[in-house]
């Protein structure tokens, strides 16, 4: 036997002694399976003792050991992963629908009565974009701009993660949770504020099999879900609230509550229900005049008033966070002047993509509610409704919409004094 050879032997066996080693000291991450118990809080679980961990070590390094590899073998494994790598990254969704408008998709709008100033800051925010945006007063459920009124007036859609904001005040209504109330998830700990903030599913899902569908749906018809939202809106059609929970098989009351799915919600309920939020529990039929004297002769309509006043801060929590360091944080990279609280929403449904996101502001002058609504395909997605929501803002701050009007200049805008509390007509 040559030098060579001895050698190469001697570099082969080192190199499965190496392995051997690997397999014995190497790392092993631990999942812990969830409980079939439903819980809202546990205490932390004990961390496995050394000799559980390096149990579980000596059973892999015996099973596989040096012995049972061969370069054959580890040649057809790194292959195979190969193989299944490639295979995941080509996998992707296919869209059929175009993010994009194709030919004047405002041209139909009746605008006459709506607050001109308004209207063109949301045109030129949703610019080319195939979508919808609507503009309130919270303070009496006028829409103040209403453009593409055709999909703003549609039967909706499925709401995706903007569902949460109703499940959210479902389970802080119903003493489930406050908004630092940690809930025990797969393998970690998550309260209210941060599962808004960055739209957690699972937080979501676990909420609404605690409330159970019948709890569910009761408040979501409350918020406005499930009937038309506009006072004799001409062309307005209706959302639907399913009576029967989702099938096991497709996720159940979980899934309702953490994408909607099964619900379709319209721009204008979810509307409704942010003013609601943002006006301390009114949920006021929205409407839409469509004449300077409509608006002249408006008069708030009150649909009922929610118990929500004592909780809206809680909610309000997670809303801030998820502009500020969450799913919204894009709206930010147009607009830091004022508070801005929203939650963003994004799913698809046969080849179509939808992208939400409702919001409420805070200014000296009153709050404004707005609900952006894109179709499309990839380049449609909830983040992308918050940062146009942000170019709208920029564009109302840029054109001093928020800055106190006198008499003739507020009479000039009309819409523009309706921000101040003491310009708000008296609920009948």
């Amino acid at each position: 036997m040559t030098v060579s050879r001895v050698w190469a032997i001697g570099l082969v066996l080192f190199g499965f002694g190496a392995l051997g080693a690997a397999a014995l000291t190497a790392p092993h991450t631990l999942h812990h399976a969830r409980s079939a118990e439903r819980h809202l809080v546990q205490p932390h679980r004990a961390n496995h003792s050394g000799a559980h961990v390096a149990g579980r070590a000596a059973r892999s390094a015996a099973t596989h050991s040096p012995a049972r590899l061969t370069t054959r073998g580890l040649a057809r494994a790194g292959a195979r992963r190969a193989a299944l790598t490639h295979r995941r990254h080509r996998f992707y969704e296919r869209f059929t629908a175009s993010s994009f408008a194709n030919g004047d998709i405002f041209a139909g709008d009746i605008t006459a009565g709506e607050d001109p100033v308004v209207r063109q800051a949301a045109l030129d925010a949703l610019g080319d974009m195939n979508g919808t945006a609507v503009v309130i007063n919270p303070a009496n459920g006028r829409i103040l701009a209403m453009v593409n009124q055709k999909l703003a007036l549609s039967p909706g859609a499925e709401p995706c993660s903007t569902i949460k904001i109703t499940v959210a005040m479902a389970a802080l209504s119903e003493g489930l949770v406050r908004r630092d109330t940690p809930v025990q998830l797969a393998g970690f700990r998550m309260n209210m504020t941060d599962a808004l903030a960055k739209s957690n599913n699972l937080y979501f899902e676990e909420l609404g099999r605690e409330l159970g569908f019948d709890r569910v749906r009761h408040y979501a018809t409350q918020f406005g879900l499930g009937e038309l939202a506009g006072y004799h809106i001409e062309g307005e059609q209706l959302g639907v609230y399913p009576d029967k929970e989702l099938p096991a098989s497709e996720g159940g009351v979980g899934r309702m509550c953490s994408f909607g799915q099964g619900v379709s919600m319209t721009p204008l309920q979810l509307g409704a229900y942010v003013a609601a939020l943002a006006n301390g529990g009114t949920l006021y039929y929205l409407q839409h005049p469509t004449t300077p004297e409509e608006v002249a002769a408006l008069t708030p309509k009150v649909k009922r008033t929610l118990d929500i006043a004592r909780f809206v801060p809680d909610l309000q929590d997670g809303m801030a966070g998820a502009v500020e360091y969450g799913t919204a944080r894009r709206l930010r990279a147009n607009f830091n002047e004022l508070p801005v609280f929203g939650k963003t929403g994004t799913c698809s449904d046969k080849g179509t993509r939808f992208g939400w996101f409702a919001s409420y502001s805070d200014s000296p002058q009153g709050s404004l509610v707005t609900v952006f609504f894109l179709e499309g395909g990839r380049p449609t997605f909830g983040p992308r409704a918050a940062e146009l929501t942000g170019a709208f803002y920029r564009n109302l701050w840029d054109r001093n919409y928020f800055v106190p009007k006198g008499p003739q200049v507020a009479q000039a805008t009309p819409g523009a004094s309706e921000l101040l509390p003491a310009a708000v007509a008296p609920v009948q």
